[in-house]
């Protein structure tokens, strides 16, 4: 009786393994025939996405070829930087970023329809792509490439925020603006840092803030603030545009760090290619000894690198989707970063600002070009 009852317990434990079995057999079909096609389709969905990503890197040159200029927001007014001048050409260090770019990708400096942009809506322009690239003494931040859908290629000026005072007030540091009323234009890291420079050193201080550059510049002028404080180079500026510019002095201290350069729309890795590399362009040009006047006779060079940049050897033009003479056209008709530094901020210039912390790095700066391989 014992033996038939552990036989048929037998059969029933047989019996539910069998069934299990059955539906685990049933259930890996199942999950075999719903994976297969995506699976499948997983080669197809990646590959598809890797062009859209393409054309997205693509759209702002393409966009520019076919329209035949390069847009580009500059200041609306700024000595050294982008001038407008009497007979309409436009003028300046961040003017020449934005003809070397047309010179790369039209070999021709004049196709660039410039826009005047604020520093309040110099963002807005970019992103909604009304201008294709932003060249406008802005302060490359964290909060800006993380936040605003933008991206900074690559810094074309090292600057800091200074102040300018009255020579007659004696002040000669920035610590002797105790109680001082001062000039600074609004929705800028300008006004940041101010407040975070005098909060960490207990000073007090009233503020008049301006939503134009303009703004701040005349209340100065018009003697009611103390002080202005700015980008130092824009001091420089704003002080050749003073009524008696040999009775103000730009105290020595900086209290930030403003790396200031163009900016893109973010997702745009073909465009932020071009512009970054049409910078280090212009400072290779320098680093060579190549520049308007001597790129002529440099095409002979058997200088490996000199070669690369000028594109007799290997095709570093055709990586960016540019033609491979792309940096001749940009020396020849702009210039390497020295020569338009001299002409427009430089000691050819009515700023006369010292290279400083923009002189190339083997002469004691900060600039220098990635290899170009």
């Amino acid at each position: 009786m014992a033996l038939v009852r552990q036989t048929a317990e037998s059969l029933v434990v047989e019996h539910i393994l069998q069934c299990r079995f059955i539906v685990l057999t049933a259930v890996i079909g199942i999950l075999l025939v719903w994976t297969t096609p995506h699976l499948a389709a997983a080669p197809s969905t990646t590959a598809q996405s890797v062009p859209a990503q393409s054309i997205v890197a693509q759209s702002t040159l393409t966009d520019v070829r076919q329209r035949g200029v390069v847009r580009c927001g500059v200041s609306e007014d700024l000595p050294g930087f982008a001038e407008k001048q009497e007979n309409g050409e436009w003028v300046g260090f961040d003017v020449d970023l934005c003809r070397a770019l047309a010179a790369a990708i039209f070999n021709d400096p004049s196709k660039v329809a410039f826009t005047p942009v604020s520093a309040q809506n110099r963002f807005s322009q970019l992103v909604s792509g009304s201008i294709d690239v932003l060249s406008r003494d802005t302060t490359w931040t964290l909060s800006r490439e993380a936040g605003l859908g933008i991206e900074f290629p690559v810094v074309t000026y090292y600057d800091g925020q200074g102040f300018m005072v009255r020579e007659s007030s004696g002040i000669k540091s920035v610590l002797g603006l105790k109680g001082a009323t001062i000039c600074v234009q609004s929705a800028t890291t300008t006004q940041l840092n101010l407040a975070d420079y005098f909060r960490y050193h207990h000073m007090d201080y009233r503020e008049l803030d301006f939503t134009s550059a303009v703004g701040a510049e005349k209340a100065y002028a018009d003697g009611r603030c103390d002080a202005i404080t700015t980008d130092t180079s824009q001091l420089y500026a704003d002080r050749t545009l003073l009524p008696h510019p040999a009775e103000h002095v730009i105290l020595p201290e900086m209290i930030s760090k403003e790396p200031l350069g163009p900016a893109v729309r973010e997702g745009d890795d073909r465009w932020l290619n071009v512009v970054k590399w049409t910078v280090y362009a212009m400072v290779s040009g320098e680093e060579l000894g190549i520049g308007q006047q001597s790129v002529g006779e440099a095409m002979a060079s058997e200088n490996a690198s000199v070669r690369r940049l000028l594109g007799t050897y290997g095709a570093l033009g055709e990586a960016l989707g540019l033609t491979n003479d792309w940096a001749v056209r940009i020396l020849r008709e702009v210039g390497n970063y020295g020569e338009s530094f001299d002409r427009n901020l430089g000691k050819g210039s009515k700023l006369g600002i010292p290279r400083g912390l923009n002189q190339l790095w083997n002469k004691g700066g900060l600039l220098y070009s990635p290899p170009l391989i």
